[in-house]
């Protein structure tokens, strides 16, 4: 998807995405966990991002955190994720967009496991698997 596929207007991506993924991506909402589509899939290939499409983790590097949503130690390029300072819930936390058309993925923490030492945890209405191929 080029910059001008991305919807540019709140009405162009509610018209695009289901009302649980327009929720998550547009609205920063999050789905609850143990629940979404990829908490615990194991399969090999590259998550893309649910709003636009872009490629933003490796299988290689997601991992069981425990905590119900899909983790990642790292990103397959970091300028593709955008870091944004987030107190709601009373919290400080890190929220991560996607640089390339600015939806919510999820948060990033400080305790995901070496070589990073960080935890990507990302809503699975966020992300969409595009499975390797064989052979």
């Amino acid at each position: 998807m080029t910059a001008n596929d991305i919807p540019k207007t709140e009405a162009e991506w509610r018209s695009k995405l289901p009302p649980e993924r327009y929720h998550i991506l547009r609205e920063g909402g999050t789905e609850r966990a143990f629940t979404g589509q990829y908490w615990a899939t194991k399969a090999k290939g590259t998550y893309r991002c649910g709003g636009c499409g872009i490629e933003l983790f490796s299988s290689d590097t997601k991992y069981d955190s425990g905590s119900g949503w899909p983790s990642f130690w790292d990103a397959l390029d970091p300028e593709r994720i955008v870091e944004v300072p987030d107190r709601s819930y009373g919290m400080i936390r890190t929220e991560i967009r996607c640089a390339n058309c600015g939806s919510h993925l999820g948060h990033v923490f400080p305790d995901g496991p070496e070589p990073t030492g960080l935890r990507y945890c990302v809503n699975s209405a966020s992300l969409a698997l595009d499975p390797a191929q064989e052979g």
